[in-house]
């Protein structure tokens, strides 16, 4: 008997409403995929396809307009704002510029104990203790932890907000463009940590991105977005050996050789 999808989406549309246009703009539109547990799908197109929208749809940041967005066969998408706040610290969302989320005046300690204390997840005692476990996971130095975040590198930057997703003992991590504005080597490091991570911990990931080496370096799905639609959905090796669709084909040509799409990619 095959798994239940830890995420499944039916059909999910978002519209906004414009100024001066007649009617609303489709961001998303009809967008219908799933994720098994423990699993990673890749997300990928160009910048305005509708990733970010969707992925925020996701983390019940956004409503979508219509649509069902089932999270452990819950129907989110339907659920009042008391009972998402039950929902969303199992679906935590990891931004490209970690200064979305992480405050400038804090240090390293406050910013991992603040979801902690906030939830009551343990007393002010032990978060500490926490803050401390989850630098260690995330391989940042201990006496990093009364540091600001301009006080880290851009990678530690991003493994900080790594580990204050991971705070809260989320299911579904979503990473959009989390590597992106790194250098090959930090995006190399942090993207082994985020296979560790996956193993050590059961994580799911949705990795949202525009660069279809690093997904298929990460993800054993591959959707690729345009115009707010899915244009293509198969494994990773498939549509990276044949891919169907011109947008396809088009963001695999630029990928930076010496990539090839008919060996193994290694990072790092």
């Amino acid at each position: 008997m095959s798994e239940e999808p830890l995420l499944r989406l039916n059909e999910v549309t978002k519209r906004h409403k414009t100024k001066n246009a007649a009617g609303d703009v489709s961001a998303v539109s009809g967008v219908s995929l799933s994720i098994a547990p423990q699993q990673t799908l890749a997300l990928v197109g160009e910048s305005g396809s509708g990733k970010s929208t969707l992925a925020q749809c996701i983390a019940c940041l956004e409503r979508p307009s219509s649509g069902e967005i089932f999270f452990e066969g819950q129907n989110i998408a339907a659920l009042d704002e008391r009972q998402l706040r039950l929902v969303r610290p199992q679906i935590q969302l990891i931004f490209q510029d970690p200064a979305n989320s992480l405050n400038p005046r804090w240090t390293a300690l406050e910013i991992l104990t603040e979801p902690l204390l906030i939830q009551r997840r343990c007393a002010k005692s032990e978060a500490a203790d926490r803050a401390r476990a989850l630098l260690q996971r995330v391989a940042i130095p201990a006496e990093k932890l009364g540091q600001r975040p301009d006080e880290f590198s851009g990678g530690q930057r991003q493994r900080l907000a790594i580990a204050r997703a991971l705070s809260l003992g989320p299911k579904l991590l979503i990473l959009d463009e989390a590597l992106s504005a790194l250098g090959c080597s930090a995006q190399s490091q942090i993207a082994n940590l985020l296979m560790d991570l996956q193993s050590s911990l059961g994580l799911t990931y949705l990795f949202i991105t525009h660069d279809l080496a690093m997904a298929a370096h990460l993800a054993g799905k591959i959707a690729v977005m345009e115009h707010g639609r899915i244009a293509e959905l198969g494994d990773a090796d498939t549509v990276l050996r044949a891919p169907q669709q011109e947008i396809t084909r088009r963001l695999l040509a630029a990928v930076p050789k010496p990539f090839s799409a008919s060996q193994d990619l290694q990072v790092g």
